[in-house]
């Protein structure tokens, strides 16, 4: 069995500093993303509890040197084989052109019985990208997985909704996203570190999946990601505390957010 687990290699998110209003993303390093990390453990636990298969970690990114540096880290905490689709035209991408490059990189080097994603990135979690990559490769794809189980050529995922817990099943080959409380990611062991350089890594360009740079270029762009500024009104009440909460009390009844 082949579990294909896609990873996002993003800035440590820790060493950011900010400049003024914006992030000074100059000399950061990059990491694992976490809930990738989750995915990771996700396939490894798998395979530690009987399931024989093996683990390929795949990132698309732009063409960096520190993308297949980070890349190690999830040869590190589980991954047999790593994939890196490293391409200049993917700088300034979107979650359509990740998924389409994806979807070719996982029918390129030998399809996936089993996809994992994390839920979404650490950056900028949008979620979309495994439902693309399910869509793309036609694949049923269960989402917000907290536990996974595969038996009988089938996925069957446990997930959390407000008022139930729900299980659901799907037949191989198949996605799945998980969340953060399906495990604990353990630390990669110094042993496991010094072999992971020794694992076989495959590096692609757009051209290898036979996709061109028109196929990286994004359908949206973000314009901004700052914080809503709000101004707060000031408001000093004075008095007793009883005259005080009848002032506040009217104070909200005039914002709308009592009623009387």
């Amino acid at each position: 069995m082949r579990i294909v687990v896609c990873v996002k290699t993003n800035y440590d998110l820790q060493m950011v500093r900010v400049k003024g209003r914006e992030p000074v993303l100059e000399a950061l390093p990059y990491k694992v993303g976490d809930l990738e990390k989750n995915a990771l453990e996700a396939a490894l636990q798998l395979r530690e509890g009987g399931l024989e298969c093996t683990i390929v970690a795949l990132t698309v990114a732009e063409a960096n040197a520190k993308v297949k540096e980070t890349m190690k880290e999830a040869l590190a905490l589980a991954a047999d084989e790593a994939v890196v689709v490293n391409d200049p035209a993917l700088a300034a991408t979107d979650q359509a052109a990740l998924a389409a490059a994806i979807a070719k990189a996982i029918e390129h080097t030998g399809g996936a019985d089993l996809v994992l994603f994390g839920e979404g990135s650490t950056d900028n979690y949008s979620g979309l990208v495994g439902s693309r990559v399910a869509e793309l490769l036609g694949l049923p794809q269960i989402g917000y997985a907290r536990s996974i189980a595969v038996a009988d050529g089938a996925v069957t995922v446990e997930r959390s909704m407000d008022d139930m817990i729900e299980t659901l099943q799907a037949p191989l080959p198949a996605a799945v996203t998980v969340v953060s409380e399906i495990n604990e990611p353990r630390v990669a062991t110094l042993m496991n570190i010094m072999k992971a350089g020794k694992k076989p890594l495959t590096e692609l360009s757009l051209a290898d999946l036979g996709l061109d740079a028109g196929a990286a270029a994004p359908q949206k762009a973000v314009l901004s990601n700052l914080a809503e500024e709000q101004d707060r009104k000031h408001i000093i009440i004075e008095g007793d505390a009883a005259t005080a909460a009848a002032g506040l009390v009217d104070a909200l009844v005039k914002e709308g957010v009592l009623g009387r």
